[in-house]
């Protein structure tokens, strides 16, 4: 069993895709604190490491503050 219900992986962004690192069936958006499901999981940064749950709010990370 690849997910654990209810519970938050931890994943290692890369390039095309992530690595579980901890089993879990969702992650929380960096940007707006949204559980993202794995299986919908679209937008990350592989040099923050961090999920978002959409392209806004991956795009609105990148802006500097």
């Amino acid at each position: 069993m690849l997910m654990s219900p209810g519970r938050p992986a931890k994943l290692l962004y890369m390039a095309n895709n992530f690595r579980i690192l901890v089993r879990g069936d969702h992650v929380v958006c960096a940007g707006t604190g949204v559980a993202i499901p794995l299986d919908t999981l679209k937008y990350w940064s592989v040099e923050r490491q961090e999920p978002y749950a959409t392209a806004q709010a991956a795009s609105a990370a990148m802006l500097p503050e």
